[in-house]
C-alpha cells in the first residue's frame, strides 16, 4: 500500500471549531478549547498516523478583524505564516452563514498555491440541512475551493469524509515523525496550556484576554484569578492535574500561583519571553 505523508493547516476564524476538529481527529486532547476568541495562541501540531497516511495538522490561532494589539498582529502572523509551508489547508466556516470574518480569513490565501479544501462546521446546529445550499454556493462565489466538506468537529460527523478527502492531497512518502507520535510539543508546553483552558473556562467574562500559559494577567486581576481564600485556584490547580494525568499517563504534581505584569500582551518585546516564539 502506498504511504502519504504531509501537512495539512487548519485555518479560519476565532471560534470556528478548529482545535475541536484537531482533537476529535486524533481522539485526544492536544489543542485547548473554549468560548473565548483567541484560545488558541501558537501554532500546534496534531499527527495522526494510519495505515496508509500520517496526516500533520496545523491548528492554527484564528484571524482577527482588528490588528490594533499587539497580540492580535502577533496571532494573525503565526497562522498566515503556516500557509506557504504545508500541503494542503483545510480552511474553516460556520455553518450558520459566510460572515465578513471568513472574507477577512480567506484574504491570507490570496497568495497560495495550495489546495483549499473548504470545511463547514457545526452542522449539527442546522434545523434544516438545506440551508447549506445557498451557503455551498456563497463559498463557491468566493474562491476556487478544491472540495467542500460539510462536518460537525462536536459530534464527529462526516469526519471520515474528511479524513479521505485531506489524506489525497499528501504527498506518497514515508513517515515523517515516529508512528505513535502525536505532537511536536512538549509535556511542559502542554501542561501549560492545560492550565490556561481550565482559567479561560471557570474565569469567563471576569478575564480580560491577557492571559498567557505562565498566567500572568492584567493588574487588578490577581483576585479574581485567586478567588475567595484562595478556592478558585485551588478548583483550577485540581481540574488542571486530573487532565495533565489522563494525558501524560501518571501521577502528576501540580503546583499553581498568579502573577501580574502590566500591559504584557501589547508589548511584542515580551512576547519571547513568555513562550510566544513561533514567527
Amino acid at each position: 500500500m502506498t504511504m502519504r505523508s504531509g501537512y495539512i493547516a487548519l485555518l479560519g476564524q476565532p471560534n470556528v471549531g478548529k482545535s475541536t476538529l484537531l482533537n476529535r481527529l486524533l481522539g485526544q486532547k492536544i489543542s485547548i478549547t473554549s468560548r473565548r476568541p483567541q484560545t488558541t495562541r501558537h501554532r500546534v501540531l496534531g499527527i495522526q498516523t494510519t495505515d496508509s497516511a500520517q496526516t500533520i495538522f496545523v491548528d492554527t490561532p484564528g484571524i482577527h478583524d482588528s490588528e490594533e494589539k499587539a497580540m492580535n498582529r502577533y496571532l494573525n502572523r503565526a497562522a498566515r505564516s503556516v500557509v506557504g509551508d504545508v500541503n494542503a489547508i483545510a480552511f474553516m466556516i460556520s455553518a450558520r452563514g459566510w460572515t465578513k470574518e471568513d472574507d477577512y480569513s480567506l484574504k491570507s490565501l490570496e497568495h497560495n498555491d495550495a489546495p483549499v479544501v473548504l470545511v463547514i462546521n457545526k452542522v449539527d446546529q442546522l434545523g434544516d440541512k438545506h440551508h447549506l445550499l445557498p451557503l455551498i454556493d456563497m463559498a463557491r462565489s468566493k474562491h476556487d475551493f478544491i472540495d467542500i466538506v460539510p462536518i460537525s468537529a462536536r459530534t464527529g460527523a462526516n469526519l471520515e469524509a474528511l479524513e479521505s478527502v485531506l489524506q489525497r492531497l499528501l504527498p506518497e512518502g514515508d513517515l515523517i515523525f515516529p508512528e505513535d507520535q502525536i505532537t511536536d510539543r512538549s509535556e511542559r508546553f502542554l501542561a501549560a496550556e492545560i492550565i490556561r483552558e481550565k482559567l479561560t473556562r471557570r474565569l469567563a467574562k471576569e478575564l480580560p484576554y491577557a492571559l498567557t500559559v505562565e498566567i500572568e494577567l492584567f493588574k487588578g486581576q490577581k483576585g479574581i484569578v485567586i478567588g475567595e481564600k484562595g478556592k478558585l485556584l485551588k478548583t483550577i490547580g485540581e481540574q488542571s492535574r486530573l487532565d495533565m494525568e489522563k494525558l501524560f499517563d501518571r501521577k502528576v504534581f501540580l503546583q499553581t500561583w498568579v502573577k501580574v505584569r502590566k500591559s504584557w500582551s501589547d508589548d511584542e518585546r515580551s512576547f519571547a519571553s513568555l513562550g510566544f516564539d513561533d514567527v
